[in-house]
């Protein structure tokens, strides 16, 4: 099944334990990787980085909790890491089989 990502934009989320999470506000796409990585529910308008970091953790969802999508978005409740946290801890892991 494919759908566009316009579709995606006001659409309800909700969480697997029936919790509302918020409206699909935006969507972050990492262009290197070619894949979806966050569902914002809030604008990322942020005047630093600390306060952008702040609004991805508090405000948003990885892309990867994402488990299904139709008439609503349906999203793992479990906290998967962030994108950057997960390549932080990959670096790390290489760093320390050498």
């Amino acid at each position: 099944m494919t759908l566009r990502l316009s579709k995606l934009f006001g659409i309800d989320i909700y969480n697997d334990k029936a919790e509302y999470k918020g409206k699909v506000f935006d969507i972050v796409i990492n262009l290197e990787k070619g894949r979806l990585e966050t569902i914002t529910t809030e604008a990322l308008k942020a005047s630093s980085k600390q306060e952008a970091r702040k609004i991805i953790s508090e405000k948003s969802i990885p892309y990867k909790n994402v488990k299904a999508v139709k008439d609503i978005v349906l999203v793992s409740q479990a906290r998967v890491s962030a994108p950057e946290e997960e390549e932080e801890e990959e670096s790390l892991h290489r760093h320390r089989r050498r």
